[in-house]
């Protein structure tokens, strides 16, 4: 008989067996016909049943029968047991989800190769370097004349291939009044070839389009834009748009599966690196450098060469520091080339969340052991009360092994039913996680597919869930003795002590859990309330850009238009918002040499610290008549720095250029430290200049982009942006030739600052939740269970006089004694595991006494609360009934 035949007879059961009985009929109707006795026919033929079965071992896969069998039976229980079974799969399909969902975002951010020919031969290349005053980095930017060096000394090893970084640039394929965005990436013209890339529409450009600057200005527009953007349109060939002062014509549409090499950015329009403006400045890092390695290339020896190459490029770039101290030219020169491993691309995104998401995806692995060790004691639990049915089984004949597949097929039913509904939370979750840490400038976008990576691993995970929490009660059901069950059982104090071992460890990783919540929140709430030395409510940023330049009258003159508006309190200038940008340079003092370490500056206008409400500590603020070089608000640092203990107000410092240069600066006023950078780092030594600035002969200066503070009345954030399209049409219509680039509020830029830290907390305190609940879950079950099999001797013990606090003490001391135990398990646990977290917190100690005593408070009271129901069923046990039982 096929094997087909036989897997198919497993599923006509009840149609075989009535085949079975209508053959064997036939047999002894024939033998009867033929003159033998009937009573000796039958009794020679033996026992039908015995024949029906042999002759089913035959025709069908015995063990595929019985798996059916288990499958029906499974079922049955599942459904007798339905509130149980319920709870099983919530918790279950709570803690699966968050796994897959977790590695949805790994994966596509982390692990997901890059759709090109040889992933695995991609490196990014980077330097290992120390910054102008002397603090350790590792930088990726790199400047087209060093890179067109590597990139020849490279060749027969490697292909070098320049990729920007990904920018929201203003563009328009009509008129300038019909400005929109767009994600723009400069790229090499040989990297569509390098990566094995063919175009869905038209062509890619080529190195010939990238060979001379400005010269080729051809554009590639992704598949994910051609079909949002145009819809599809195969007319897109041919269309132009306007980037700045160039021209570019779409020659070609990317293929579909190819959004960029930035992993949580979708690239819209790729350009040639020769149409860039900085591709011919040395002084200028706007791209990063990938190598794909050429087979058998050594890594060392490649690194060993572009380093040579870079060191050569530096060293010569280095000569023009004339206006540099030696000991930040020797910093500066102090680099080193590393190639990094690049298969899934390269992304600031990957730096700032690699490390959160993977103790992210630790926090869920936590919460998934809870949930099982909660299932686990369920299982064993039930498998208990299901002893004296095992010893039966075992008594009739059921091998240890068929027992052991009958309990597992129960838990494959729980684990397939909790990823089934797991996988539909993952769906909506892991897209949710990425809105969280999307930031408005540059939207972070993953492709989350639904592909065999994630089936795969969804896979994975249910088996080993099964597992998990139910292999050890398959085992403890299959070791059953039928005589001790059958007489009510020998083991229940070791059945007793192995689950509460498992409330030991479930209390363990349930306070490393809540425990690491709390570092979570704590951070983000002192990063949040952190001073930020100005008032950001109702601060809105109108970052405009005048392509032809404008003087710093007609910028007054557009603020004056702002002014007048209603509802508008106060209007100023500034090159760039606060934590937005940065510039930096060294300084002297009393014309001594330049300084090591580096102040920031930023240039204001006249009534801007008044606008940003920051306090003077000393002097003025800017006049309309002061000019840079010329005068200059410094901050507190600033004067701890480099005036120590005396008033620098109406003495000089002198700006020192890299070239040599110096323009002389006198403090006029101190303002109060203000974060400049990010709200995360110490406070940077920071001197405000004019926004007007004149050259050498005093003549002013155009400005090309210039932010206009807004603050108006109210801080309602939707009724600061629900003011911008006004606004915006305000600046057009004030100036010819000057718009609105983009609009935010300086809270936003705030905000931005602690994403990563919000969604550590946020998602710290629904897992501390969730672990919390499962935990109450899991003592409640085993409370409940303890006190069942105790009745007896509760019931006895209340006869003899016993009193409500020592049942209370009885039924709940092993449970306590557990949790303190779990409890002192997880302070260690904590302890070791924050040594690898210190750089997701800020201004907290793990050790804190504070920080380990509040999740061992909220532990403990989670474990009364689940205690109480099972210690009220024990005093309400009636002695008189379980001796009338008896």
């Amino acid at each position: 008989m096929s094997l087909w035949s036989r897997v198919w007879n497993v599923f006509r059961g009840d149609r075989l067996n009535r085949e079975l009985n209508e053959e064997f009929e036939s047999h002894l109707e024939e033998a009867i016909a033929a003159g033998r006795n009937p009573e000796e026919v039958r009794r020679s033929f033996g026992s039908l049943l015995r024949q029906r079965e042999a002759s089913r071992n035959v025709r069908m896969s015995g063990w595929l029968d019985g798996l059916r069998a288990d499958v029906v039976f499974g079922w049955r229980q599942l459904r007798r047991n339905r509130v149980t079974s319920a709870a099983a799969v919530l918790s279950l399909a709570l803690a699966m989800g968050a796994c897959v969902s977790a590695f949805r975002l790994i994966d596509a951010l982390l692990w997901r190769p890059l759709p090109v020919t040889t992933p695995e031969r991609l490196f990014a290349i980077s330097r290992a370097e120390l910054t102008f005053d002397g603090k350790p980095q590792n930088f990726d930017g790199w400047a087209y004349p060093d890179f067109a060096l590597m990139r020849e000394a490279a060749k027969g090893g490697a292909e070098l291939v320049a990729v920007s970084y990904a920018d929201h640039m203003d563009l328009t394929y009509a008129s300038d009044e019909e400005m929109e965005k767009g994600l723009v990436q400069y790229v090499s013209g040989c990297m569509w070839e390098s990566f094995g890339l063919h175009p869905t529409l038209g062509r890619l450009f080529t190195q010939q389009d990238d060979k001379v600057p400005g010269t080729h200005p051809v554009a590639v527009v992704s598949y994910d834009y051609w079909s949002r953007r145009f819809g599809r349109d195969p007319k897109v060939i041919g269309r132009t748009f306007r980037l700045g002062d160039q021209l570019f014509e779409i020659v070609g549409v990317g293929p579909k599966s190819f959004t960029g090499t930035e992993p949580g950015t979708v690239t819209e329009i790729f350009l040639p690196t020769m149409m860039n403006r900085w591709v011919t400045r040395d002084d200028a890092t706007w791209h990063r450098t990938l190598a794909i390695l050429s087979p058998g290339t050594e890594i060392e020896a490649l690194r060993a060469k572009l380093d040579a190459i870079n060191m050569g490029f530096e060293r010569a770039r280095a000569r023009g520091f004339t206006g540099m101290p030696q000991q930040s030219i020797d910093n500066y020169l102090h680099q080193r080339v590393e190639l990094l491993a690049a298969s899934s691309g390269v992304s600031g995104l990957q730096g700032e969340y690699h490390q959160a998401l993977g103790w992210l995806g630790v926090l869920v692995v936590l919460v998934l052991l809870i949930a099982c060790v909660n299932v686990a004691n369920l299982m064993t639990a039930l498998a208990a009360a299901r002893a004296r049915e095992m010893a039966l089984r075992v008594s009739i004949g059921a091998g240890r092994w068929r027992l052991v597949q009958m309990v597992l097929v129960e838990s494959a039913m729980l684990a397939g039913l909790a990823g089934a509904l797991g996988a539909v939370m993952a769906w909506r979750a892991a897209p949710l996680v990425l809105n969280m840490i999307s930031s408005p400038d540059i939207p972070a976008r993953l492709i989350l597919p639904a592909d065999w990576r994630v089936l795969s691993f969804g896979v994975v995970l249910t088996f080993g869930v099964m597992m998990l929490f139910g292999l050890v009660p398959a085992l403890r059901a299959s070791t059953v003795r039928p005589v001790s069950a059958l007489k009510g059982g020998d083991d229940l104090h070791r059945r007793r002590r192995m689950m509460f071992g498992m409330i030991a460890a479930q209390v363990a990783f349930c306070f490393l859990v809540v425990f690491t919540a709390g570092l979570f929140v704590t951070t983000f709430e002192r990063l949040a309330r952190l001073p930020v030395g100005f008032s950001p409510q109702g601060l809105l940023l109108l970052e405009s850009i005048a392509p032809h330049g404008k003087l710093p009258e007609a910028w007054s003159q557009v603020a004056d238009v702002l002014r007048a508006k209603p509802g508008v309190d106060r209007v100023a200038e500034s090159g760039w918002p606060l934590m937005a940008s940065s510039w930096n340079d060294s300084v002297a003092i009393n014309g001594g040499p330049p300084s090591v370490d580096m102040v920031y500056f930023l240039t204001v206008s006249p009534g801007w610290f008044e606008t940003m409400r920051m306090r003077m500590m000393a002097g003025r603020e800017f006049l309309s008549s002061d000019v840079f070089p010329g005068a200059a608000v410094v901050n507190q640092t600033f004067v701890k720095r480099f005036f120590p203990g005396v008033n620098p107000v109406g003495r000089y410092f002198e700006r020192a250029g890299d070239d040599g240069t110096r323009v002389k600066c006198k403090v006029v006023g101190i303002v109060a430290d203000a974060p400049y950078r990010s709200v995360r780092e110490a406070q940077l030594p920071v001197a405000f200049v004019p926004l007007r600035e004149v050259d050498a002969k005093g003549v002013v200066q155009p400005e090309h982009n210039t932010t206009f503070l807004v603050r108006l009345a109210g801080n309602d954030p939707k009724a600061l942006k629900a003011r911008a399209g006004e606004l915006r049409k305000a600046v057009a219509a004030a100036s010819a030739g000057m718009r609105v680039s983009n609009v935010r509020t300086q809270q936003e830029l705030i905000d931005g600052q602690t994403v990563r830290e919000r969604l550590l907390a946020m998602l710290g305190v629904f897992f501390a939740v969730v672990a919390l609940l499962l935990a109450g879950i899991g003592l409640y079950g085993v409370l409940n269970y303890s006190v069942l099999q105790r009745r007896k001797e509760i019931g006895i013990r209340v006869a003899v006089g016993a009193r409500g606090g020592s049942i209370a003490r009885l039924v709940t001391g092993g449970v306590f004694s557990m949790v303190a135990v779990g409890v002192v398990a997880g302070v260690g646990l904590g302890l070791a595991t924050a040594r690898y977290m210190e750089s997701l917190f800020f201004q907290v100690k793990p050790s804190d006494v504070s920080m380990l005593v509040a999740p061992s408070a909220v532990i403990l009271a989670v474990a009364v609360v689940a205690t109480v129901p099972g210690v009220l069923r024990a005093l309400r046990i009636d002695p008189v009934e379980i001796l009338r039982a008896e």
